[in-house]
């Protein structure tokens, strides 16, 4: 299936977001590690949360995750030290992610886990037990998953953990982000330089209200970006923010787009304002990486956009997706070193018909069709992939003006 997607004349809009699902599923698995009930309000709709959810109220013994990357990670952790046995699985594309970091750290710690078919990937048996604390060192270049993973299941470890961080530190705001969030259940983190010190003792809270997606509220900003006489209302937003991802304020204001926060939410309006150069290190909110690269290409900007190690590993090889899809509007960008994509005005052969393909990875989607504001009659590849982190993404393309068609 593919949608066929032209832009509406204006955009004039109110937008409700889904809540976040890097929020929503820390709170589930710190409210599951909570000995009381805790009341979970606004739990996201996407399908990350969705499953992972259904994993932690479901009785086991095995999960199957489909393409739940956060999932694999995050229930790992938590099944490593609840007593019984159990087998994580998932899609082939997450048979091919590795975990052997996460497998080798819970190990240290006294975790019982193998791998069912292929060393170093899922899917994983685990026999749950009491874990033990004391001090463990983690890459600090690894995905931030692993390290939240281990964080949230710390209080529960004999003694407590003292978590050493080795290295140039990625994806900071993701490790903040579990490490608030533990302190709203009542564990208070020490984090000195590269140390991370965390006591053992019992989460508790009685209710967690998850807010909006920051990730998602991005391709309104992409929106924007693209119409000159947008104004966008994105209900619920809020200046302060778990997620790192809120930084998308700060880099759209160099892009065009202003943020001012109303009680309703935040207005989004293009003020005009273009770069001759736009340079920005996003090692801290790697899920912007296509919104961003996709915005500046379209709007003809050069562009240094580095900190993006991590692509290779998500949905799909993310810095691929990108190069080969934007090269469908002539455009050629290069990864210049690793992790760093570059772009200098390059021109390359444009496709008659371009369609784009999202490679089961829902932000290819999301962040592409946008692009139809500049290209009208664009279409995008099993669209349906959007639902892993916003189900509701082309209805309220609909409901903006857009014409959507199968």
């Amino acid at each position: 299936m593919k949608y066929t997607v032209s832009p509406p004349a204006t955009i004039d809009a109110e937008i409700q977001l889904t809540t976040s699902k890097s929020v929503c599923n820390r709170a589930l698995i710190i409210a599951a590690l909570c000995q009381d009930k805790v009341e979970l309000k606004n739990i996201s709709d996407s399908d990350d949360s969705q499953i992972l959810d259904a994993c932690l109220s479901g009785e086991g013994p095995l999960f199957n995750i489909g393409a739940a990357g956060t999932a694999m990670r995050f229930l790992t952790a938590y099944l490593a030290q609840k007593p019984g046995e159990w087998q994580i699985t998932g899609s082939e594309r997450m048979k091919q992610r590795p975990i052997g970091v996460l497998v080798d750290a819970l190990r240290e710690l006294g975790a019982d886990i193998e791998y069912a078919e292929n060393e170093g990937y899922p899917p994983l048996n685990i026999k749950g037990k009491k874990l033990q604390g004391g001090e463990l060192t983690l890459k600090s270049n690894i995905s931030s998953q692993f390290i939240s993973a281990i964080l949230m299941i710390a209080p529960t470890l004999e003694g407590g953990l003292t978590l050493t961080l080795d290295g140039d530190i990625i994806s900071r705001p993701y490790i903040q982000m579990t490490l608030d969030l533990m302190a709203y259940f009542g564990v208070e983190a020490v984090w000195s330089d590269h140390q991370i010190t965390i006591p053992e003792k019992t989460y508790a809270a009685e209710v967690f209200d998850v807010e909006i997606d920051w990730s998602g509220a991005s391709y309104w900003y992409e929106v924007v970006a693209f119409c000159k006489a947008a104004k966008v209302l994105l209900k619920g937003a809020q200046a302060v923010s778990y997620q790192g991802d809120a930084d998308v304020q700060s880099i759209y204001k160099a892009l065009g787009v202003q943020t001012t926060f109303t009680e309703e939410g935040a207005l989004l309006q293009n003020t005009g304002y273009t770069m001759a150069y736009f340079e920005w290190n996003l090692i801290d909110q790697p899920d912007l990486a296509q919104t961003v690269v996709t915005t500046c290409a379209m709007l003809n900007i050069p562009f240094k956009i580095s900190g993006l190690q991590t692509l290779r590993i998500k949905e799909t090889d993310r810095i691929a997706a990108l190069i080969n899809e934007l090269a469908k509007y002539g455009i050629a960008i290069r990864e210049s070193e690793a992790g760093t994509l570059e772009w200098n005005g390059e021109t390359c052969e444009k496709a008659s018909d371009i369609s784009i393909a999202t490679y089961d990875d829902h932000r290819m989607a999301l962040a592409f069709a946008p692009t139809a504001l500049l290209h009208p009659g664009i279409s995008i590849q099993e669209p349906e992939v959007v639902s892993k982190s916003y189900p509701g993404y082309w209805d309220d393309m609909k409901m903006v003006g857009f014409d959507i068609n199968s």
